[in-house]
């Protein structure tokens, strides 16, 4: 009889459905708490932006609310990244949600009591942020952990559908509670909605990450998660393209409280009313998304949605019926979800583990520092030359961005199989050398079959990307002036440890490219390696 885990691996990705990620009870429990989590924040963020509309009615000082939200992700994603990669990341999302439980408690308080200003508001949402900062990275890169391979597409989907059907649900709720009660209630809740994940996470056992190796030291983590998307170019792809879209995308989230307040001349309910429109279409792209991805290349969805935002984005710039402008934010949410599923989707298959969190902060620190920067842009914007105006020009710079990274490309064939292949042979020493040891000069010597060497040379150049990815500082390759079959291989590793981590970060995918280069050589059994550790002699 056939499990069902292999009745899994053997089916078709098209044959999986969407909900299946479901059936893992952890992962269940975990998407379900950060459901209800997720609608506390979207609580907090309609009642700290209708908050501010009181407090200090400026554009400004009201963009600043999403800045101050979105700001601490931009300046702490990649470390909280690298922290995910080298602590426990049970523990960190633990310690991250208490933070935040605590702070949104205490701006509950505050708010109840009276006692909030301007400043107070910004100052706790700033910090509310920090906290999403820490937890977003590591969030993410558990998401393999919890379910099959096979089952990855569908648990990010169901995650962003997640954040959607709180983006449905919240904002309402924030609306109906400020109206009756006041902001305040409204924080108290959100504080009480980290609990469902607290207790999740500390009823999960989860295993530790084998190695024999020490875990990377903070800076070095980030120095090199940074080195590794320097030579990443699919993950670069997903930076470049995000940057572009989310820069100008963030003026509807930045005015959205003004346009109700000022154009519109209501309350807080048609603004929560209007963010669960964008909710709603979020949840049902999501629906759709299987089917359309079965017809159009990531690519394509990325262009179609980003499209159908600007025209999301001109409609709030220009139409006063509130039942037309709901429309128009149902389509703006289908089209931010795309663009958002499609994006995580290429950033999770572009990363290994070992340096997923990490890649992931980068991501969420694009996504950020882009809403950030675009939310203090376009308030100021708004300052200046009025809020339909700096929604149009938002809705005009959508448009030229797609043009400029129309040749961008995103991919979606085959996933690259990052799992560790564990293929390179303990290196042989006469004594072992001090992990700290270092630099380390690795030499490859490779004797080929001349008519293979234009094949050769190209799948070197692959190879040297990899080498320099997984942490070599210095790569390059040479061949003898004497013998043009004979060439030489070296790469550098800031010690003996980082050289060891690249033992284990070498991939399935790593291997099927060093076999083929060994297909090109003139005698079977690889090239012959040498390990040289600095002498210590100055040059």
């Amino acid at each position: 009889m056939t499990s069902p885990s292999q009745s899994l691996a053997t089916r078709p990705p098209d044959k999986i459905s969407a909900w299946e990620p479901l059936r893992q009870p952890l992962f269940r429990a975990l998407w379900i708490a950060a459901v209800v989590s997720n609608i506390g924040t979207w609580m907090h963020d309609v009642g700290a932006g209708w908050l501010m509309t009181s407090l200090s009615p400026s554009p400004v000082m009201v963009s600043l609310v999403q800045a101050a939200t979105t700001l601490p992700a931009m300046l702490l994603s990649l470390p909280g990244g690298a922290l995910a990669d080298i602590l426990d990341r049970r523990r960190l999302l633990i310690g991250a949600q208490l933070w935040m439980l605590l702070m949104a408690g205490l701006l509950g308080v505050l708010t109840v009591t009276g006692i909030t200003t301007a400043w107070w508001l910004l100052a706790f949402t700033f910090a509310l942020g920090c906290g999403t900062a820490l937890t977003l990275p590591a969030w993410s890169a558990i998401v393999p952990e919890l379910v099959p391979r096979a089952q990855l597409h569908g648990a990010i989907a169901l995650n962003s559908m997640g954040f959607n059907v709180a983006r449905a649900i919240g904002p309402a709720l924030a609306g109906l509670i400020v109206a009756a009660t006041g902001p305040g209630s409204v924080f108290l809740l959100n504080a009480v909605s980290f609990l469902g994940i607290v207790i999740v996470l500390l009823r999960w056992r989860r295993q530790p990450r084998e190695s024999t190796l020490p875990a990377e030291r903070f800076f070095s983590a980030v120095r090199i998660g940074l080195r590794y998307a320097r030579h990443a170019p699919q993950l670069q792809m997903v930076l470049l393209r995000g940057g572009a879209f989310f820069l100008f995308a963030s003026a509807l989230w930045a005015l959205l409280p003004l346009v109700v307040r000022r154009e519109l001349g209501a309350g807080p309910e048609v603004y929560g009313g209007l963010t669960t429109c964008i909710g709603i279409g979020a949840v049902a792209s999501a629906l759709l998304l299987p089917r359309l991805r079965s017809r159009l290349t990531r690519d394509a969805l990325l262009r179609i949605a980003t499209l159908l935002y600007a025209v999301a984005l001109l409609a709030l710039a220009t139409i006063q019926n509130i039942y037309l402008l709901g429309i128009a934010m149902l389509f703006s949410g289908a089209a931010w979800l795309t663009i958002m599923s499609s994006l995580m989707v290429t950033a999770q298959l572009a990363l290994p583990e070992w340096v997923r969190a990490r890649g992931l902060g980068l991501f969420m620190v694009m996504f950020m520092a882009s809403l950030a920067g675009g939310s203090a842009l376009w308030g100021q914007v708004a300052k200046l030359a009025g809020i339909p105006a700096a929604l149009t020009l938002a809705a005009l710079g959508a448009l030229i961005s797609l043009l400029l990274t129309w040749r961008l490309r995103l991919g979606g064939g085959e996933p690259v199989d990052f799992a560790p292949s564990l293929h390179w042979p303990v290196p042989l020493v006469e004594q072992e050398p001090e992990p700290d040891r270092g630099p380390v000069l690795v030499t490859l010597e490779y004797r080929i079959d001349p008519i293979r060497r234009q094949e050769f040379l190209a799948l070197m150049q692959q190879l040297g990307e990899t080498r320099r990815r997984d942490g070599a500082f210095m790569w390059g390759l040479f061949h003898d002036a004497a013998a043009a079959d004979r060439f030489l291989e070296c790469f550098m590793a800031e010690s003996w440890l980082e050289h060891l981590r690249q033992h284990e970060r070498v991939t399935v995918a790593d291997r099927a490219v060093q076999e083929q280069i060994n297909q090109c050589l003139l005698e079977p059994g690889g090239p012959q390696v040498f390990h040289y550790l600095a002498s210590g002699v100055e040059p």
